[in-house]
């Protein structure tokens, strides 16, 4: 059976002089339009293909990949806006609708919005929708503190950012827990702090506890490398420069810089940092005194 909306494995049944047919034991006679045929396809083989309907309303084929498949969330851009609502590109030919029904607010050309794409139940169309609360899974059983999610942010609010947590639950970030700059439809990795009785999600954007220090160290370490060897941070440093060089709380900074130094992976100096290699004359990664 074709799935709408997703990718499908089909074989391929017949060519045109439209296109290649595909199908499989239900259909044969999906159109894979000539400018999606790759040089190599063979009748009787198996392609994997994205299926929709076209601007006639007839299920197709493409090679093309879309920015979001059925039943997941993601950002798109308004190519335009007409009587219907506004039309997301996805990266195919025809742009995803989104009815005025399924927006909060009225959706301006050029913006992002983060979007779930679904089928719609009546006319069967792939459509999109920016009112997320109607798909966001409740059942958070299953989920534990402490575990790693992807994050998909999509809207500012006074407590923070709402987000989409692992394509299936509703979170939030709060400012307090939030070190760089975000913008609608960034992704980044978070992390569980707590589940509440609705179903909602809080979430932090570092490893809570005691594993919290290693990717902080690990991400000021590789901050080095790709800065040359050196990074003007250091004790007496702003929390405002820490956060515009590293994306991270200046209590992290210095467990982090803690981490790397008794590993003697970095040279502290009243300048910055420095890998050892790169470390000014006389000075040495000499492990500090250990905390008791």
């Amino acid at each position: 059976m074709i799935e709408l909306g997703n990718y499908n494995t089909l074989i391929i049944k017949r060519s045109s002089p439209y296109g290649l047919f595909l199908g499989d034991d239900d259909v044969d006679d999906l159109l894979l339009p000539n400018k999606y045929v790759p040089e190599e396809a063979k009748i009787g083989e198996t392609i994997r293909v994205f299926c929709y309907l076209d601007h006639e309303e007839r299920p197709v084929a493409t090679t093309l990949e879309p920015t979001v498949t059925r039943n997941r969330y993601a950002a798109l851009q308004v190519a335009e806006v007409n009587q219907f609502g506004a039309f997301m590109d996805w990266g195919l030919e025809k742009h995803l609708l989104v009815p005025f029904r399924e927006q909060p607010a009225r959706m301006e050309k050029g913006r992002r919005y983060v979007v779930y794409c679904y089928l719609d139940p009546k006319s069967f169309r792939l459509v999109g929708s920016a009112r997320l609360d109607r798909f966001f899974e409740t059942d958070t059983a299953s989920l534990k503190p402490g575990q790693e999610l992807e994050l998909l942010f999509y809207r500012p609010t006074d407590l923070g950012w709402e987000v989409v947590a692992d394509q299936q639950y509703k979170g939030l970030v709060f400012h307090d827990q939030i070190h760089r700059q975000i913008e609608v439809g960034d992704v980044f990795k978070g992390y569980l702090k707590s589940r509440r009785p609705d179903g909602k999600l809080d979430l932090v954007l570092e490893p809570p506890g005691h594993v919290r220090l290693e990717p902080a160290a690990e991400r000021i370490y590789l901050a080095l490398e790709q800065a040359g060897g050196m990074l003007p941070l250091h004790d007496k440093s702003s929390p405002e420069a820490i956060r515009d060089k590293l994306g991270m709380s200046k209590k992290l900074f210095k467990n982090g810089v803690g981490v790397l130094y008794r590993q003697r992976r970095i040279v502290t100096t009243p300048n910055g940092i420095y890998l050892p290699a790169k470390a000014p004359a006389g000075t040495s990664a000499r492990p500090g005194p250990e905390k008791s």
